[in-house]
């Protein structure tokens, strides 16, 4: 059974405030274990004062532990609250999202604006990047590789091979979109650019970085030092005297050991720095891509053998644990004295150079999968999300055909739907109309439904089936005071794009939209005419928005690949009532009279001629 969008709105909103309130009882949690851990500290002190006073017994040095043993118990119980309420804060993060974005039209992901080009094809004129863009709509990634990828598949058809296994990857997602949160929730613990520097780190420098680990005789003796402390400690208890004075010496040697490889054991230190929760997270969402028995081959691609039986979700804990390790090597109060006795960090170091050698290339492969993963769920929380939405069909043959197609970026209580399609050849269509009586947006609808198809995603129209096209588009442009450029410049700079695309491109579509607005009349006629020539001559299939009726009576020549359309506005009472209907023909009604009356510039048409 298909939800309704209130439907899913209501779940989205009951899920925020089961987090809310779990929340609510893990801060209560915390706060009870931190009064806890006081009550433990204080009878402590009050024990020490105790023994100070009285003298010291047996009994009461077995008493004073006790607190201390219940204060590291609680101490750990906390560390685990406080993850628990960090994942749950961003469990929060991720439904109270989906909440602002279907009630307000909010996101609180990337909307794509680093990757806004005016000189890309399409992605300006179509709203594709920036803020309440088809980006900021889709997006759902928090890794700068899934930003990536899924700014480059609504950039270009780049998955032209594989649409149908995608749209079914997709659609597994869908049937798992409540798993999808909690994955969504465990890469929120750390920053885009955070999880980049250890990819860089593990691909670019550790490989130099660990080799002063690989040195057998360095592993030996690091195996060995717990072993010779431990030694030194029973013989000086027992023996005393010059004992502790070797110990001393041993521990000093330890010390100069460190810090002659200083500098390399800081380079590897620092490349996980402060990064076991980020760590954490990854192992989780591994843990479930290694638990899913996934049907899609498109998803099975992402990894590489059985990833199951590697069981690679353990072996980031475990890395996670190293870096925890190094951390307490860090310490200044307890860093000298494991360092000294363990050889600590370099332990560490050992342990981190057997890790990478054994797990590097598993883990980066990991992490590609994982954003892979999170481009794919965009596209699934799009399609959970808009269940009104369709996926398309494609024809390897030119076709396009579209029933209720609407703009994905008007919300539904004004969009307004249209049927269009393609003729069985390549047509120019030359779209006339009133002023904002929908000719663009009618474009624009088009063009970014396409993108939306092309990159295996669910369209906004009732129906659609289409070939693959490459979009080539012309509609806002703009002037240039830093390139000195002006706005006929500019246009002509775009149409020479275009131009060479149409003769490039193996299958473009183009989509104009009132051209060469920077020059007189005139020659704004005679341009968009031998344009359009251009196009029918090059059997380019093209959309093409005027105001000058002039073009419309092109059909005359061109009957078979020449079409009508128009947008029109009902006049009632002097009012103006746009329904942005497309409709067959030439336009009859237009308003800019009516529009200029409005701000007070009253003119009578007999009069001017």
């Amino acid at each position: 059974m298909v939800k309704s969008k209130d439907s899913i709105l209501k779940d989205y909103q009951n899920n925020v405030e089961i987090q809310a309130s779990a929340i609510s009882m893990l801060k209560k949690k915390l706060n009870k274990i931190s009064y806890a851990r006081l009550a433990m500290f204080l009878a402590e002190v009050l024990l020490v004062i105790i023994i100070i006073n009285f003298g010291y017994h047996w009994i009461a040095g077995v008493v004073a532990v006790l607190p201390i043993l219940g204060f590291m118990v609680l101490l750990k119980r906390q560390v685990k609250v406080q993850e628990k309420l960090h994942y749950t804060e961003k469990l929060l993060f991720v439904f109270q999202n989906e909440v602002d974005l279907i009630s307000r039209g909010k996101h609180k992901y990337s909307d794509g604006s680093a990757f806004a080009d005016e000189s890309h094809p399409y992605s300006s004129d179509l709203d594709i990047y920036g803020p309440s863009s088809l980006y900021a709509l889709v997006n759902r990634s928090n890794t700068i590789q899934g930003m990536q990828l899924l700014a480059a598949s609504l950039g270009s058809p780049v998955h032209t091979d594989d649409l149908i296994e995608r749209q079914q990857a997709i659609a597994e997602l869908k049937e798992n979109i409540m798993k999808t949160f909690h994955f969504r929730a465990g890469l929120q613990s750390h920053k885009p650019e955070q999880l980049e520097v250890i990819k860089y780190k593990m691909s670019n420098e550790m490989a130099e970085d660990i080799t002063f680990t690989q040195s057998p005789s360095l592993r030996a003796y690091a195996t060995a030092v717990p072993f010779i402390s431990i030694a030194f400690l029973v013989v000086g208890y027992f023996y005393g005297g010059v004992c502790w004075s070797f110990l001393a010496l041993y521990t000093l040697f330890n010390w100069c050991l460190l810090a002659y490889y200083g500098k390399k054991i800081a380079a590897l230190s620092g490349a996980f720095s402060g990064a076991a929760l980020l760590l954490s997270a990854i192992s989780g969402t591994v843990k479930w891509t290694e638990e899913v028995q996934w049907k899609s081959n498109y998803i099975q691609r992402f990894f590489t053998g059985d990833h199951r039986k590697l069981q690679l979700s353990q072996q980031i804990k475990a890395l996670g644990r190293i870096v925890n390790a190094f951390d307490a090597g860090l310490n200044m109060f307890l860093g000298p004295v494991l360092n000294g006795l363990l050889l600590w960090n370099l332990r560490q170091s050992v342990r981190m150079g057997k890790w990478y050698m054994a797990w590097a290339d598993q883990l980066l492969a990991a992490l590609q999968a994982i954003s892979q993963l999170e481009e794919l769920i965009s596209f699934a929380t799009l399609s959970h999300n808009e269940p009104g939405w369709v996926n398309p069909t494609f024809s390897e043959s030119f076709y396009f055909e579209a029933s209720a197609l609407g703009h994905p970026l008007i919300r539904d209580e004004k969009r307004v739907v249209n049927n269009y399609e393609f003729g069985k050849v390549a047509t120019a269509d030359i779209v006339t109309g009133s002023n904002m009586a929908g000719k663009s947006t009618f474009l624009r609808t088009v063009g970014i439904n396409m993108v939306l198809a092309f990159a295996g995603a669910p369209v906004c129209a009732g129906s659609m089936k289409t070939s693959v096209f490459e979009i080539l588009t012309y509609m806002r442009i703009k002037d240039s005071l830093n390139d000195q450029t002006s706005t006929f410049k500019a246009e002509l700079n775009r149409l020479k794009m275009i131009l060479e695309g149409v003769k490039m491109l193996g299958h473009p579509l183009v989509l104009i939209d009132e051209m060469l607005r920077g020059t007189n009349s005139k020659d704004k006629y005679l341009g968009s005419k031998v344009f359009i020539q251009q196009m029918i001559k090059e059997k380019t299939p093209t959309l093409f928005a005027t105001h000058d009726l002039q073009l419309s009576e092109m059909t005359d020549k061109y009957p078979d690949v020449l079409r009508n359309y128009h947008f029109d506005i009902q006049l009632s009472a002097g009012e103006m009532n746009f329904d942005y209907r497309l409709k067959h023909g030439a336009c009859k009604t237009f308003n800019a009279a009516l529009l200029l009356k409005e701000i007070g510039l009253s003119f009578n048409p007999e009069e001017l001629i």
